[in-house]
């Protein structure tokens, strides 16, 4: 068994190719990494969980995919503290069956994972510093990362004050109309088809949240991985406040007229997950200074912070009802 796990963490190591610098003095290979922060830096700390059944279907979501997005899910929670991404470890259990090269084929489940792994970590400049394998029958991924933010200007969700300006970035609600399309067999290739890119292989929004923090432009920060109905609560619970957001602006994702009778754009917005946009507050003095766009990302202003502290969307007609949290909730019977 131990031989056969120092090859599975061998072809992890030649697969990610991790390599130190100054601020990581020894990475993998040791019982432990060491990390040297950066003078004026707070450090930051955060881990995910990706579970098959629960947040991947075997036979759905492609290898490379589910490599992709455990990093980049882990991400998006450095991207929505204004920070920026060091390294991280890889905690992996995996059927022994998986580990192994395919017969007849050039790579197996395990190649395909550590591909999309690699290329997240590459893209985001976030190398392995280490972790821990083991074997089991299902598949169970934990990624912790380390980031880093200037010393006092991490954006927090406690930071929202009554006359501030909700804004979110993208397009809400096409990672779940995504995850639908995949369910439904679809066949579409990620590449032509923008839900299925989202949920497959979510882009955090690091510049972006880097951005907004270097301007201490954002008074209160957040990612949205559960769904803005669910999402939006928290963060004014952590503030103290309430939230009036407007239908008409919530940014809402094209459901194709074949799709329309199953699913509802504006349901799809508000409690679709898996996003990992950003969703963020700004004073009214500096909402003027927020640009309709960044890097080719919508930036949409959708409501304001309210002193009662409750939530509430305002309909067309100029009515008003709760916002009730339908988004994900792993633990919702």
């Amino acid at each position: 068994m131990k031989a056969g796990e120092d090859k599975l963490v061998q072809r992890i190591v030649k697969a990610l190719a991790p390599e130190g610098g100054p601020w990581l003095p020894l990475g993998v290979g040791d019982d432990a990494a060491l990390l040297t922060p950066r003078r004026g830096y707070d450090t930051i700390l955060t881990c995910d969980w990706f579970l098959e059944g629960t947040h991947f279907l075997p036979g759905k979501h492609p290898a490379d995919s589910i490599g992709w997005k455990c990093l980049a899910r882990a991400l998006s929670d450095i991207a929505a503290m204004g920070g920026e991404p060091r390294c991280f470890l890889l905690s992996l259990a995996l059927p022994g069956k998986l580990a192994l090269k395919e017969k007849g084929r050039g790579t197996g489940w395990l190649d395909e994972f550590l591909d999309g792994l690699r290329r997240a970590a590459r893209r985001f400049r976030c190398m392995l510093a280490g972790g821990d394998t083991t074997q089991r029958r299902e598949i169970l991924i934990n990624v912790t990362v380390v980031g880093e933010v200037l010393a006092g200007r991490a954006v927090l969700r406690s930071g929202a004050k009554a006359g501030d300006r909700i804004f979110v970035s993208g397009t809400l609600g096409e990672a779940e109309l995504g995850l639908q399309k995949l369910r439904q067999g679809a066949r579409v290739s990620p590449r032509n088809d923008r839900a299925l890119r989202k949920h497959l292989y979510p882009e955090p929004r690091l510049p972006l949240g880097q951005w907004l923090a270097d301007r201490k432009l954002a008074g209160s920060m957040m990612d949205l991985s559960d769904g803005l109905s669910s999402d939006l609560p928290r963060l004014c619970a952590a503030s103290a406040v309430g939230a009036r957001i407007h239908v008409a602006q919530i940014p809402s994702p094209k459901v194709p007229l074949s799709a329309s009778r199953r699913f509802d754009a504006l349901s799809l917005a508000l409690n679709g997950g898996d996003d990992y946009e950003l969703l963020f507050t700004v004073s009214a003095n500096n909402a003027p200074r927020i640009p309709h766009s960044f890097q080719g990302i919508a930036l949409t202003e959708i409501g304001e912070v309210t002193r009662e502290q409750r939530v509430v969307m305002a309909q067309q007609d100029g009515t008003t009802k709760p916002l009730l949290p339908r988004g994900w909730d792993p633990f919702r019977k």
